[in-house]
């Protein structure tokens, strides 16, 4: 009844157990496999892994964002794709040598002493000869000592035949390729295995059945509770470790796609020193980290010094130096009014923290977040090479062009000049609905090459876009309180109108009022559009126009266009000359001496023009300028228990080992049957290899003269 039961249906499971058996052994499902790990792989290296969710929107947009996520793209090699490939990987490779490896190691240990004599006639080398002066076991054994002299390994069997005892010479050499493969292929093992030990299966199994889940909030790492921290006794992790000089941590963060996870150490680090060096482009050339490791079970401290490449282990847990940041640098910053209703004011505040603010004149509250820190800034102020036309063969050095061309490859055809330009502040300003805009100001004024110094105030909406910069000129006393004091007076009607009637007054003789008057009220129309007090024409988003844009739709829209170049050339003129006196009244008016006519003057009043046209467009009231810091540096190790280090090592040494011996070993067996025949002996030999070569027919040939005194071709048949 059983076999009548259970015999049909098992039959047909046996079937599929054996066809899903060969299907996972087979070469071609492993190539498939690798094929699909090399493809993620590239998609693993090109595709920045770990990065918040919003990095992704901003650099692919939300719906190729959301197929990345989805596929685990952002993170490669721990999704469950990935694991469950790099699983079957294993599986077939293994399954692969439990097929072939037991039948290549009893080939090993086998001559094939038994093949047949007519068997040696159909090999490809082959040879015949008559040895008459010897008895069939002489030569058989004088053979044998000439290939084991050789390095081959040799066994003699002796056999029966009609005329008498004959000798079979069976030798082999080259054994190694047979390992080469196995080695080969337990490499792939090896490496795969290693993968998957020092990947994030261990993690992932501890979260789905350990209960740990990550942490996507906010707060001091001593505020997590523990379902988001690993144990320190975990046998795989790799993480980030942030330790700021003068302070100690022990608490490394492992980055997951939906949050972090808080592994802790058998041990803390406290960073002593950060050192950096820098290159003349301003890129880093050494990170180093002068530490101290407190040991938690003994309490011993053990100095030690990390650097690129050269990391330092500590009861198995490798600390690799990965890079910098800040570790909470103290600014002082100085508000600086872009528009009336404000007042200047400082703050104070750390790198990462943030301060609220409140606008004095309407009201509106405003986060002030610090968000970094740069005291290097290295900028290329050498010649771009657009004067330098081809166009003029008086303009061609063709020695300079070639040797441009020719030497060191960090040569350029426009030349360097690499300058730091100080420190810079980073910085958002976030409203109340939460909306940020990120400013980028440099500390001190950064001289462009035209010969007047200007301090470079940025701004970009998002960080996707690159930093906008308003130039501020400095004025007669070093700073931008020149410019920002026109600014203000700009937008003061009174103001304007006392700089236009001094402008009016010393432009035109006072014996003709009626011209000064008619020029004050030119003058004041070009003030007014300059300054955007005038609602013709609007800007989009309803807000006035103002600065040099205003002033060219007034031209295109009041005056005819064959005239428009004649009474551009007045209205700038004129606009100019207002502005000047406006800087004057102001600089009169906060207590300091007029400004001198000369070359200096005009370069400011230039700049100046420029900048208050462009100011219309600055998006907030404010601009925070940089007054002093004190830097403190933060180092960012990377901290990894790797026990599938060893097992990789391992496998490549093997992967080596066995390409090495299935390339360059070749596996050859050579059967030399002595037949007894009149007074001597009647020789056949042959000659196997797994690879047809050159070497092969040179070898044979060698052999042939040398055990049986002939030549392969004279003796074949």
């Amino acid at each position: 009844m059983s076999d009548t039961t259970f015999g049909p249906s098992s039959a047909p499971r046996t079937h599929a157990m054996r066809s899903m058996t060969e299907l996972l052994a087979s070469m071609r499902f492993a190539i498939a496999l690798l094929t699909v790990i090399c493809i993620a792989s590239v998609i693993g290296t090109v595709l920045k892994q770990h990065e918040p969710a919003v990095n992704y929107v901003n650099q692919f947009g939300p719906f190729w964002a959301d197929v990345f996520l989805a596929l685990k793209l952002n993170a490669v090699y721990s999704a469950w794709w990935f694991l469950v490939i790099l699983g079957f990987l294993v599986v077939s490779t293994s399954l692969c040598i439990a097929r072939h490896a037991p039948k290549y190691l009893a080939d090993l240990r086998t001559y094939k002493e038994d093949i047949r004599e007519k068997s040696l006639q159909a090999f490809h080398h082959k040879a015949s000869a008559e040895l008459a002066a010897e008895t069939p076991e002489a030569a058989a054994r004088r053979v044998g000592q000439q290939l084991v002299a050789k390095g081959w390994k040799v066994r003699l069997q002796q056999r029966q035949t009609p005329a008498g005892d004959g000798w079979m010479v069976a030798a082999k050499a080259g054994a190694a390729n047979k390992l080469g493969y196995i080695a080969a292929h337990s490499a792939i093992v090896l490496v795969c295995l290693g993968g998957l030990l020092d990947g994030d299966l261990v993690v992932r199994a501890q979260m789905w059945f350990g209960g740990k889940t990550p942490y996507a909030g906010s707060g001091l790492i001593s505020e997590v509770k523990p379902e988001h921290r690993l144990s320190e006794r975990n046998p795989t992790f790799r993480g980030n470790l942030v330790v700021a000089e003068g302070t100690q941590s022990g608490t490394a963060i492992l980055s997951q796609s939906d949050g972090v996870l808080l592994q802790e150490l058998p041990f803390a680090v406290e960073l002593k020193k950060f050192i950096v060096e820098h290159y003349s482009t301003g890129m880093p050339k050494l990170f180093a980290s002068e530490i101290v490791i407190h040991d938690r079970a003994t309490g011993e401290a053990t100095p030690a010094r990390v650097e690129v490449n050269h990391p330092v282990s500590y009861r198995g847990i490798e600390i690799y130096q990965s890079s910098f940041d800040d570790g909470g640098s103290e600014v002082h910053l100085r508000a600086r009014p872009m528009a009336p209703g404000a007042e200047p004011f400082d703050v104070q505040g750390v790198i990462g923290g943030s301060t609220r603010l409140t606008h004095s004149g309407s009201g509106e509250g405003m986060t002030l977040e610090f968000t970094g820190l740069r005291v290097l800034n290295v900028e290329n102020f050498g010649d771009t090479g657009a004067s330098g036309s081809g166009a003029d063969v008086r303009k061609v050095d063709l020695r300079e062009s070639i040797e441009s061309r020719l030497g060191a490859g960090n040569k350029t055809v426009s030349k360097r000049e690499l300058r730091n330009v100080g420190p810079s502040i980073t910085y958002k300003l976030r409203d109340a609905a939460g909306q940020a805009r990120e400013f980028h100001n440099f500390m001190l004024p950064v001289d462009t090459g035209d010969g007047q110094p200007m301090y470079l105030l940025g701004v970009r909406e998002t960080p996707a876009e690159p930093f906008r910069y308003l130039r501020v000129p400095v004025d007669a006393e070093g700073g931008m309180d020149g410019f920002l004091r026109m600014r203000l007076a700009l937008a003061d009607p009174q103001m304007r109108e006392l700089a236009v009637r001094r402008y009016a007054a010393a432009a035109v003789d006072g014996a003709r009022p009626e011209l000064a008057e008619q020029l004050a009220q030119s003058a004041g129309r070009a003030l007014a559009l300059f300054a955007g007090a005038i609602d013709e024409p609007a800007a989009a988003g309803g807000r006035p126009r103002g600065g040099l844009q205003a002033i060219s739709d007034f031209m295109e829209a009041n005056v005819p266009e064959d005239e428009r170049n004649r009474a551009s050339e007045v209205l700038v003129r004129i606009l100019n000359g207002a502005l000047f006196e406006l800087a004057q009244i102001t600089r009169e008016r906060a207590g300091l001496a007029p400004l001198p006519q000369n070359g200096a003057t005009q370069a400011f009043m230039t700049q100046a023009v420029l900048s208050l046209s462009d100011a219309q467009a600055y998006p907030v009231p404010l601009a925070f300028e940089l007054r002093d810091f004190k830097q403190v540096q933060a180092s960012v190790f990377q901290v990894a228990r790797a026990p599938g280090k060893n097992v990789v090592y391992l496998g490549c040494a093997l992967l080596i080992i066995g390409v090495f011996a299935m390339l360059y070993v070749r596996e050859r067996r050579v059967w030399v049957w002595l037949a007894p025949q009149d007074a001597g002996a009647r020789a056949t030999m042959a000659l196997s290899t797994n690879r047809k070569t050159l070497d092969a027919d040179r070898e044979f040939a060698q052999l042939t003269t040398q055990l049986i005194g002939t030549s392969p071709h004279g003796g074949a048949s």
